[in-house]
Parts: C-alpha cells; structure tokens; sequence
C-alpha cells in the first residue's frame, strides 16, 4: 500500500503544482499588464508593477488552490486510468473505499497547506500590496467616500458614553487621515466633537492626535459651546491598531482569527456584522474544499478510456470547480441580502459538491 500511495500522491502533486504554475503565471501576468497604465507617474515604473504583482502572488494561489487541486487530481486520475494502470491497481486490491481513503489523506494536506497560507502569508502579502501600492503611486490607501466607521463604549465618570470613529484615509506607515470622533451621551445626545487632521495608535490605549479642533456641548442649561484648537491631543481609546486595520484595510488582509475578533467587536457595539461572520466562516471552511475537490475527482478514475480522453476530462473539471466559486461567491452575497446564518451559507457549496461526489463516485462503482 505504501508504493500505491506512493505512486498516487506523487502524480496528483505534481499534476496540481503544474497546474498552479500555469494559472498563477497567467494571474501575474493579467496583474502586471493591469498595472502598467500607471507606469510614469509619480516615478511608478515597470519595476514596481512587477513587484507588486508577485506580492499579490499568494492571494491567488489561496483562491485557486481548490481548483487547482480539482483539476490536478482529475488530470493525474485521468492518465492513470487511460493507461490503464488504475485498473491494475484496482484489480490489486484497491477497493473504492481504500482509494476515497487514501485521496482524503492528501485532500486534508492539501486542506492543511491552504489554512497556513491563507492566516499566515496572504495577510501579510496583502497588507504589503496595500502599503507598496500607497508608496509607489504616491497616494494614500482608497476607503469608502463616507469613511470607515468605529464604534466603542467606554465609562465617563460613572456615566455610560458611546463613541463613534470616523476614519476619512490612511497613509503610508500607519497615519490615519481626516479623523472624526463623536461622543453621546446614554440619551443619545452629542456632547464633544473632536476633529482631527492626522492620528495614529500608541501603545498604551491612546490614539495620537494632530491639528486638533475639539467642541464642547453643554449637557443643560444655558452654557455656551466650547470650542478649542491644539497641535496635539491624547485621546483615550480601547480601539487598537488591529480593529482598525479591519475596519481600513480589505477583508483579504485579514486572518481566520482577525475577522472572529473583529465580528465580536462589531456585535459587542451593535454594529452590523454579517459580512464579517460570513467572510470568518468562509475562510475557516475554504481549506475543507480542497477535500471535497479531491472527492469529486475520484469518480474521473473509474471512466474508462473508451469513453473519450483526458482532455473533455480535464474541460469538465475546470468548468466544476468555475461553478464551485461562483456557487461560493453567490452565496455569500445571498447569504448577506437576506440575512441567513453565516456558518450555513459558508458551508452549504462545500457539502452540495461533497454529496454530488459521493453519488457520483457510488453510481460509477455500482454501475459501471
């Protein structure tokens, strides 16, 4: 058994690291080619572009590593069936329950090798683009017209308050841009303004703020507004670098455990946190569908030869693993719009694959 799980995991590796090489290849060159269109400005040159390009790199291998995985373990299964060479080994002893074995073995490696490089290396390579992007181009990071929102409570004196963040850009090295800071009351009425032009994030739970304009309402009575200006100011905030990094930077740049963390920060605030909870249980069930990938490829080794070549083989299991991340992505934006549970439209592409694989392998095996 060890030369059978010898000869399959090295054709099925080798067959999905090819076909990883050729989509990142033409990944690298779509970014690339995307890029160009800046070059000469602000002294942004080819050789940026290109750098930015390999950085983006590990984000799309972690988005393509199911397909790549499909398509791989189809091509390997395909060949060795066309050869006949699976028929051998089933007629050896391989049983269509050793073999599902065997193939989860490797579908939970290649599960283990996609969870490290989607928590470890794609956060830090997207985070890189970001910041690459901001210092070549010249150009502060690009967040929504509105801003980006935070929300904590905190206690003032024995008195609930309520604190809203409004973050209006970032620059490069962690500068927080056009910065706005609303604190009401447990009424819900405004009591202080503070309006910053720069702020970043000390250690010791204090925002650093610069060219400050702070405004005072009187809680009662007939007090006049209060309004002052200072170069500097330490604001208290229990809001540190990483909530803000989340709330700033693109969801791709986040962890398994950066998005739970910041989708209980939302809830704990009243916040809406919807598209958080379903991007969390997503990448914490994407690495399964390397499994399931695996799964649906094993029926490709029980069609004989007869039936046509490895290429409509190949064709069908590119066009399987299109409509597992469309499924993936529709889902996602339904799952959104009507408010469904986010562990179940995470998880219903994967176990609608996984259960048309098992059919599929079990009508092969009991009828074929």
């Amino acid at each position: 058994m060890k030369t059978v799980r010898r000869l399959l995991y090295r054709d099925i590796v080798t067959s999905v690291a090819f076909v990883a090489a050729a989509f990142l290849s033409l990944f690298f060159f779509i970014d690339f080619v995307d890029e160009l269109e800046d070059v000469g400005r602000n002294g942004y040159s080819t050789w940026h572009a290109a750098l930015i390009g390999l950085v983006e790199l590990p984000g799309h291998a972690y988005e393509l590593m199911p397909i790549a995985v499909l398509i791989g373990t189809i091509y390997a299964l395909a060949r060795l069936a066309q050869s006949s060479e699976y028929t051998i080994l089933r007629t050896g002893g391989l049983g269509p329950g050793r073999a599902l074995g065997l193939l989860a073995g490797l579908g939970l490696l290649f599960a283990a090798a996609t969870l490290l490089l989607g928590d470890f290396v794609v956060p830090w390579s997207e985070r890189e683009s970001v910041d690459l992007r901001a210092r070549f181009k010249n150009a502060g990071l690009s967040i929504a017209r509105s801003g980006a929102w935070l929300k904590e409570r905190h206690t003032n004196g024995g008195l609930e308050r309520s604190v809203s963040v409004n973050i209006g850009g970032a620059a490069p090295g962690g500068t927080m841009l056009r910065i706005s800071i609303f604190e009401f009351d447990a009424d819900g009425r405004l009591l202080e303004r503070i309006v910053a032009a720069r702020a970043r994030i000390s250690g010791q739970h204090y925002w650093q703020l610069e060219d400050v304009t702070r405004t005072h309402w009187p809680v009662g009575g007939d007090a006049p507004i209060v309004e002052e200006r200072l170069p500097r100011f330490d604001w208290p905030s229990a809001l540190d670098s990483g909530v803000v990094a989340a709330a700033v930077l693109p969801l791709s740049t986040m962890s398994t455990l950066d998005l739970w963390r910041y989708s209980t920060h939302l809830t704990d605030n009243e916040q809406a946190a919807q598209r958080h909870q379903i991007q969390f249980w997503k990448k914490a069930l994407y690495p399964f569908a390397c499994l399931v990938m695996v799964a649906l490829a094993l029926p490709f080794a029980y069609l004989h030869a007869r039936t046509g070549g490895i290429s409509w083989k190949v064709f069908g299991g590119i066009m399987l693993g299109i409509s597992f991340v469309l499924l993936n992505n529709v889902a996602g934006h339904l799952g959104l719009l009507s408010d469904w549970t986010p562990w179940i439209v995470a998880a219903t592409p994967s176990v609608l694959f996984l259960l048309m694989s098992l059919a599929a392998f079990w009508w092969l095996v009991r009828y074929r």
